[in-house]
């Protein structure tokens, strides 16, 4: 069965519009930097979030529009490009787990483990490290397993896991590809590499459907995103984040008793024990003091 065929990237809403959803996804903005804030405060989970799709989806993109509003201190993006001699020495999901959040803090994955079930799929010459196990028929179902009962280690341990694909069709990665050849400030874009892998179209769509079918978990599900609108991309994109950190529900701390007397104490010492008013700061010195 062809999975993707059941999902539509040109879905979007009609009644809410392109203007409508520019102005909701600025009211997400707010209400995910509130969430964020308390969520760093709290400190006791992690969440790490996992953006795929085929290239022109609009990863950047979302990254940018999304993410632009929360606090950069506490969010790292990690871009996952072809492994490097370094990390090929060591098993496939290394490079991954080195680059996990703290606790209170988000990791964006733009590309990520999932490659290893994506383009080595399409491109078996690639796979990598090289042992014996990648001649055997059950190779992707193995890697399904691994990937699974990672996240499922990592959710286990306090990392929320959101994996949002990007869905794209065929003719909106066409116009996109062809605004990056003809529009110059676009052209930096565009590389003759995208166009190659644009030919293996329907192998992707397959390790897409599998990949969806195989590693969409209770504890770590895939969320499919129309991508073919930026606009709504972005706003759905949106909601699933608020949806999740509203969930969690995150609280600022609350300090005991002890604490709150050392509060007291210093806010006392900041206004001044005897007047009961502000301390006043000494003056400043004059430049003939000064010499």
């Amino acid at each position: 069965m062809d999975l993707m065929k059941h999902f539509d990237p040109g879905r979007r809403d009609e009644k809410l519009g392109k203007d409508g959803g520019i102005a909701a996804l600025a009211e997400a903005e707010a209400a995910l930097l509130d969430l964020q804030d308390r969520f760093f405060a709290q400190a006791d989970r992690s969440l790490l979030i996992v953006l795929q799709g085929i290239d022109a989806a609009g990863k950047d993109g979302t990254i940018k529009h999304v993410m632009s509003g929360l606090n950069p201190e506490g969010v790292d993006i990690h871009s996952f490009k072809a492994p490097s001699a370094g990390e090929q020495a060591h098993d496939y999901l290394w490079r991954h787990q080195a680059a996990l959040p703290e606790l209170g803090r988000i990791a964006v994955f733009n590309r990520s483990h999932y490659e290893n079930v994506l383009i080595t799929r399409v491109h078996p010459e690639l796979l990598w490290p090289r042992t014996a196990v990648l001649d055997s028929k059950d190779l992707w179902q193995r890697r399904y397993r691994d990937v699974n009962e990672w996240e499922r280690y990592l959710t286990d341990n306090g990392t929320i896991i959101v994996k949002v694909f990007l869905n794209l069709s065929k003719g909106e990665q066409e116009r996109r590809f062809l605004a990056r050849i003809e529009e110059p400030e676009k052209n930096w874009k565009f590389s003759a590499d995208d166009l190659r892998e644009r030919r293996f179209w329907d192998h992707y769509q397959k390790a897409f459907g599998d990949m969806l079918s195989h590693t969409s978990t209770a504890w770590a599900p895939w969320h499919v995103i129309p991508a073919d609108h930026k606009w709504f991309s972005h706003l759905s994109t949106s909601a699933v984040l608020l949806e999740t950190l509203r969930d969690l529900n995150p609280h600022y701390p609350q300090v005991d008793a002890a604490v709150k007397t050392e509060l007291a104490q210093a806010k006392k010492e900041l206004l001044g024990t005897n007047t009961g008013k502000r301390a006043q700061l000494p003056p400043r010195p004059t430049p003939e003091e000064i010499g």
